[in-house]
């Protein structure tokens, strides 16, 4: 589902987007994420649904990684 944004604010929101993936440590870990996805299709490993957690290191679901293991973002 879309966020129902105004032409002004989604053209805003798109460049705080642009702005925040840009910034060096997100590359970085976009970098990594790439590096590892790709070594550990190669090894057979099944991804579908999973993403790299920069924190505990391994392979985990979306909901988990984006969910910070139920406590939420906030405190981060």
């Amino acid at each position: 589902m879309t966020q129902k944004l105004s032409a002004t604010a989604r053209r805003a929101k798109a460049a705080r987007d642009l702005a925040a993936a840009k910034t060096p440590s997100r590359r970085a870990k976009k970098a990594e994420n790439q590096r590892l996805r790709r070594a550990a299709k190669k090894a057979g490993i099944k991804l579908k649904g999973k993403d790299w957690d920069h924190k505990k290191k391994k392979f985990v679901t979306v909901k988990e990684n984006r969910g910070n293991y139920g406590k939420g973002t906030k405190n981060e």
